[in-house]
């Protein structure tokens, strides 16, 4: 637990806020004038109480409860103009291990908050820590959270994207992929590859995707659900490149390792690009089949997920003149979800899909 050695109106503050109390609560906790407490608010490190008051504050701290002692360190360590004096006057018995915890807690929230589609406060949750630490400052318990929480920036930012240039999710994933390689953890290094190699194909680069993604199908670096899922994606970067018959084959043989591996989710996202194959093979009627085991099977909890389902969905519909109202119905609905959530490429490729994909297919290919 933290103790401060000589309290100023700054860990006063702090202590406050930790606390959760206003200034008026805070001094009747403290038995204090409330002047005495503003007096501290609007002065900060310029001010220091009284000695018997120190032992009240002193006594307050030691009366926080765990999660108070935790907010308390947070707060001081983020109050920017006074942080060095204010930091000097604090000790405590593993400080960094309390933010390392902190962190640690933010990096859960984050994922939640991403499968959410909360950019917003998943974007909070992450740069409060890469905007207070430099990776050279780290230890190694550092540097694993840094390549975490870059790594889900890089989540944050593909889903919004935003896939390449200096503030995107290409330029996280290899700062998260060098870090990793740093630690020596080869699962993670793969793993941040697979992400690149998503990127690439999210940026048209088909054959550079495609072919990352068959190298990593077989990497002993990645689990068998991993493996299986670049080789789905193998089949997702050929379908786009107009391979579509190749495409099902790979994309058959990941559906039954995600079957094998009973994994559900994964089983019907499979099921999803399968439809999409179809659909680009002129089957339109398997692809109608597939799409519609995907819905049937699959979650969509996730406003990400619903909108990808809908989009094939739709795309599929709007690929024969009869349903082709009820295709740009579903694809009208896919783009206002996506537009709530702030999906960017999601809607760039339902634009795509209306653009390119209005002319039923060819009958003679059903």
């Amino acid at each position: 637990m933290a103790t401060v050695h000589h309290w100023t109106g700054l860990e006063a503050r702090a202590l406050r806020l930790a606390l959760r109390l206003s200034v008026r609560a805070f001094a009747q906790r403290l038995g204090l004038a409330v002047a005495t407490v503003s007096k501290w608010e609007s002065r900060l490190a310029d001010t220091a109480p009284r000695p018997d008051t120190q032992a009240i504050l002193d006594t307050a701290l030691g009366r926080a409860d765990a999660a108070a002692h935790l907010r308390f360190e947070t707060l001081l360590s983020e109050m920017t103009s006074p942080l060095s004096t204010a930091r000097r006057r604090v000790t405590a018995t593993g400080p960094r291990a309390w933010e390392y915890e902190s962190w640690a807690d933010d990096l859960d929230r984050a994922v939640v908050a991403l499968s959410r589609q909360n950019f917003t406060f998943a974007d909070s949750l992450l740069m409060r820590w890469l905007g207070r630490f430099k990776a050279p400052a780290l230890d190694e318990k550092g540097l694993y959270l840094y390549a975490r929480s870059t790594a889900l920036l890089g989540d944050l930012k593909r889903d919004q994207g935003v896939v390449l240039g200096p503030l995107s999710a290409q330029h996280s994933y290899a700062d998260a992929r060098a870090v990793f390689t740093q630690l020596d953890i080869p699962r993670r290094v793969a793993q941040l590859e697979l992400s690149l190699a998503v990127v690439a194909e999210m940026s048209g680069k088909l054959e550079i995707a495609a072919r990352d993604y068959e190298t990593l199908a077989v990497d002993e670096r990645l689990s068998r659900r991993d493996r299986a899922r670049a080789r789905l994606w193998v089949g997702t970067a050929l379908s786009k490149n107009g391979r579509h018959d190749y495409a099902t084959r790979v994309m058959q043989a990941a559906t039954r390792d995600f079957e094998d591996l009973t994994e559900p989710d994964d089983w019907s996202v499979a099921h999803q690009k399968l439809a999409l194959a179809r659909r680009g093979a002129g089957d339109l009627t398997q692809a109608l089949y597939l799409i519609d085991v995907a819905r049937s099977s699959g979650a969509t909890d996730s406003p990400m997920q619903r909108v990808r389902l809908d989009t094939a969905h739709g795309h599929i519909l709007l690929s024969d003149a009869a349903t082709r109202d009820d295709g740009l119905l579903v694809l009208g609905r896919a783009a206002q979800v996506a537009a709530q959530y702030g999906l960017v490429h999601q809607l760039r490729s339902i634009e795509g899909v209306k653009a390119t994909g209005e002319r039923p297919a060819d009958p003679r290919r059903q």
